[in-house]
């Protein structure tokens, strides 16, 4: 006997991401899809997968030099405007 599997919204939602994404190679509608899951499903595992895809996509596009120049930049404006991540700020 065939199961029959019951879609959730997240679930059509997120295979709507991978078709653009890996079918259609439409990577900028892809990313743009897997956005509205994760914002749409937040308790959703498939706001985990569209993360990991995301994740994916900017892995194949963007170099990885840029990439590490990103976070390291990324990381001193949180670091100037918030102090590390265990400081307590202070109360006036």
């Amino acid at each position: 006997m065939k199961k029959t599997h019951k879609k959730t919204e997240a679930g059509r939602q997120y295979a709507s991401a991978y078709e653009a994404h890996y079918k259609t190679k439409d990577l900028g509608k892809a990313l743009g899809l897997y956005r509205v899951v994760m914002d749409a499903h937040p308790e959703a595992k498939e706001r985990e997968y569209s993360r990991l895809q995301i994740q994916n996509i900017v892995n194949a596009v963007v170099p990885k030099q840029e990439l590490f120049d990103a976070q390291v930049e990324l990381a001193l404006i949180h670091i100037e405007h918030e102090g590390p991540p265990d400081e307590i700020p202070a109360q006036n």
